[in-house]
């Protein structure tokens, strides 16, 4: 898929970082500013693209969809539309939009070029100012590919009114569950950011958890316990083929894999003798380093994004708290404070924030902490939450709840940083162990 710009015009970009408060201004340029008050989502009106493509239809539903996911955008119905679009380089009728009170337009064309692929053009205004914002763009891809020229558009609109960059053309990986709870099947799946084009990437025989997406998106880590006991895996996600990591195998108990940002290490934890440390693999050379040395159990390592540092849990205070260590390695610092249990921290891709596990009171939370420790606050509260995964622009996190009982059942969920907009991410049946991959290329 191939994206251009194919419209001169430049529009200004009045847009503030989306925060945990965001407003939306009552005067002015289009924008999201911050506020301490609470969220009014942004209306914004999307006449159905133009286009005798089958696509053009489904292209608006997703476009219209991711926005009104994110919580801070809302739909105007199509039916309070007073302009309709007629012809993509028709004149905008402002004081149209402006009477049902739009503050976005959002107008499309999709083209059929007859060799197999489409090209989807877009155009963004700012219906209060009256003027194109920014530049349009045209994707090209093959027809089949038509909702990630969705999501990417859908990207291009929540960028350019929010200053972030967007995080819908993503996929997730997951583990897919069915069967009773005292027997159930795991397998490792992926899926778009919301849900679609489910692929299983491999059976249900043997037990797996926990993946986590390479930074390029190409392979994932997880664990596995076909040989009886978990051990490190690593897959490339085209070809679906795979191997263990041989430097930690042999009959040692490896777990809980992460990439390194550039992507050529590996850290995880393994165990010895009851005791769990933290290792660094290198997957050129299967050279391994131990990172960690306490008698403790260390596990769940996570990389800051310029690779200079390390998260991770330990209870070597003889309960679960996060700890931060150079990166190759040191007796790190402790950076919890609460007087509960912490566990599986995520450094966000953006170095802001740490995401976590948090149990207290028979109640389980994801929250977040900055990286020195200070500013906790959890964004959730329930029988069972755990296991946060950041979206590429560490401003949404996904994580696993789990329902109580013989019939409880494991769902993905996500929240933004905020503690605002929690809903269900819809999966094929149960689903656990989300991990957000980086943006497509």
């Amino acid at each position: 898929m191939t994206r251009r710009n194919f419209i001169g015009s430049s529009g200004l970009l009045l847009a503030s970082t989306v925060l945990p408060h965001v407003s939306l201004a009552q005067n002015g340029p289009l924008r999201l500013e911050i506020t301490e008050g609470v969220i009014e989502p942004l209306p914004f009106a999307l006449p159905t693209f133009i286009g005798a493509s089958d696509a053009a239809a489904d292209i608006s539903r997703v476009i219209a969809a991711d926005l009104r996911g994110t919580g801070l955008f809302r739909q105007i119905p199509p039916d309070a539309y007073i302009s309709q679009v007629t012809s993509f380089n028709a004149e905008v009728s402002y004081p149209d939009w402006q009477a049902i009170n739009a503050q976005a337009l959002i107008t499309g064309e999709v083209e059929d070029r007859g060799d197999g692929n489409i090209a989807v053009r877009f155009r963004l205004f700012d219906v209060f100012s009256q003027a194109p914002l920014g530049e349009g763009l045209q994707f090209v891809g093959p027809a089949d590919s038509w909702r990630r020229m969705a999501h990417n558009v859908a990207d291009q609109v929540y960028s350019r009114i929010t200053g972030e960059s967007g995080y819908f053309d993503t996929r997730v990986a997951f583990i897919h569950e069915e069967g009773p709870k005292n027997a159930r099947l795991k397998r490792l799946a992926i899926m778009d950011y919301d849900g679609a084009n489910v692929q299983y990437l491999t059976d249900s025989r043997s037990l797996v958890l926990a993946p986590r997406f390479s930074p390029s998106g190409d392979r994932l880590l997880y664990t596995s316990y076909e040989s009886g006991f978990p051990q490190v895996y690593i897959m490339d996600v085209a070809s679906v083929q795979r191997r263990p990591l041989e430097a930690i195998s042999g009959g040692n108990m490896t777990f809980s894999p992460r990439f390194t940002p550039s992507g050529q290490n590996v850290v995880l934890s393994l165990e010895q003798g009851g005791n769990s440390d933290i290792y660094g693999v290198d997957l050129a050379t299967g050279t391994r380093s131990q990172l960690t040395g306490s008698p403790a159990i260390e596990t769940a390592p996570s990389f800051s994004p310029d690779g200079s540092q390390i998260v991770f849990e330990s209870d070597r205070t003889g309960g679960q708290q996060i700890y931060v260590m150079p990166a190759g390695g040191g007796e790190g610092r402790r950076i919890s404070t609460g007087a509960g249990r912490y566990g599986t921290p995520v450094w966000s891709p953006r170095g802001d924030y740490i995401a976590f596990t948090y149990q207290a009171d028979g109640r389980f939370h994801i929250g977040v902490m900055r990286t020195d420790g200070s500013e906790q606050r959890l964004l959730t509260s329930s029988f069972l939450d755990e296991g946060p995964t950041w979206a590429p622009n560490g401003r949404v996190i996904m994580f696993t709840r789990e329902t109580p009982g013989d019939d409880g059942a494991p769902a993905v969920y996500s929240v933004d940083i905020s503690g605002r907009n929690l809903q269900r991410v819809a999966t094929p049946g149960m689903a656990s162990d989300p991990a957000w991959g980086p943006l497509q290329s």
